[in-house]
């Protein structure tokens, strides 16, 4: 079972031969380049503005940071150490929660879809379900012994933030401040606790491959020492440095749909270091499995009609996961 995980506390002199992508399809580290991304201050007293902003970033870049959200940095700080305290617990420990099986609810595993892939990725996480919280609690990793208490009350606090997001989004494509609560139902949430080894040699690997995310809106709080995320934006890769006590919020490719194209869920990837590790903490928010999503009326004139057929969120989600990571934008296969 050691082979399944990379935190095994081994360092690798070589990379293993499974995780050494083709030429065609290298991150090609020299050619990203820094420029600004949006950083938004969200404790601002002019709520038209911080609108304005939150839709402009959506429109030109589908990603953008965040500051003032109301998510204490004592929160922030307990949940990046208790993610390092699980990943730093015994491989025997740590392999209790295995798995290779997607629809599992809580699991430690590696790559994306080791079933599947031929050429896998460096990394492993932990995906847990947070909401309901009394349902999925109980389950979750205990040593280490405050993980639980940590970890729920960082999920309260980031699926009110999420809420907060999307009141405001709604709002900034010109709806109704409640219309994506009414839309996307009792949304789901989960998170995915990533961790990145050091890796021998990073420029022939990803962390995480080029992808979009199948949800409506992720929040992520990023390793504030070791930068990894980058996104793509007019053809080239740009590297999202982590900047102070902020969380980067990406669209999803419901809110995508709901906007009709005019937000963009955004290709993004995670790349690795060569001497550190890295760790973040992603949280999803996503439709209920039965919530209809398709173009908001609203935004469907005669001069923009209806990009995409209206679909079931069960639909995508089942469609996203019977494909590879790096395949094309899975919204083309729902288009009109």
């Amino acid at each position: 079972m050691a082979e399944t995980v990379l935190s095994t506390g081994i360092r690798y002199e070589t990379l293993p031969e499974n995780y050494v992508r083709p030429p065609s399809d290298r991150p090609r580290l020299s050619e990203v380049v820094s420029e600004h991304i949006p950083l938004i201050d969200l404790g601002r007293s002019d709520t038209l503005q911080i609108i304005h902003e939150i839709g402009k970033a959506c429109e030109s870049h589908g990603f953008f940071q965040i500051t003032n959200h109301g998510i204490s940095l004592e929160s922030m700080q307990k949940m990046a150490r208790i993610a390092k305290e699980f990943f730093d617990m015994p491989l025997e420990e740590k392999m209790r929660f295995y798995s290779d099986d997607p629809s599992k609810k809580m699991r430690l595993s590696t790559s994306f879809n080791v079933k599947k892939e031929k050429v896998h990725n460096w990394r492993d996480y932990l995906r847990l379900h947070c909401y309901p919280l009394e349902e999925f609690v109980h389950e979750w990793p205990s040593p280490p012994s405050a993980f639980k208490d940590v970890v729920s009350t960082y999920c309260t606090e980031v699926r009110q933030l999420g809420f907060k997001l999307l009141e405001l989004i709604s709002e900034s494509l010109g709806l109704e401040r409640d219309y994506m609560e009414k839309v996307l139902g009792k949304q789901g949430q989960h998170m995915a606790i990533n961790y990145y080894p050091p890796c021998p040699e990073p420029e022939l690997t990803y962390g995480l491959p080029g992808h979009t995310d199948p949800n409506t809106i992720t929040i992520l709080l990023q390793d504030q020492h070791v930068a990894g995320l980058q996104v793509q934006r007019n053809g080239k890769w740009v590297a999202v440095d982590p900047h102070p006590n902020a969380l980067v919020v990406n669209i999803g490719d419901q809110l995508q749909a709901l906007s009709n194209g005019r937000y963009k869920s955004v290709w993004h990837r995670a790349v690795v270091n060569s001497n550190k590790e890295r760790i973040s903490i992603a949280s999803f928010l996503c439709p209920a499995n039965d919530a209809v999503i398709g173009p908001a009326n609203p935004l469907t004139k005669e001069v923009s009609p209806a990009i995409y057929r209206n679909f079931t969120y069960d639909e995508y989600y089942k469609k996203f996961w019977s494909r590879n990571l790096d395949e094309e934008h899975c919204l083309e296969l729902f288009r009109r």
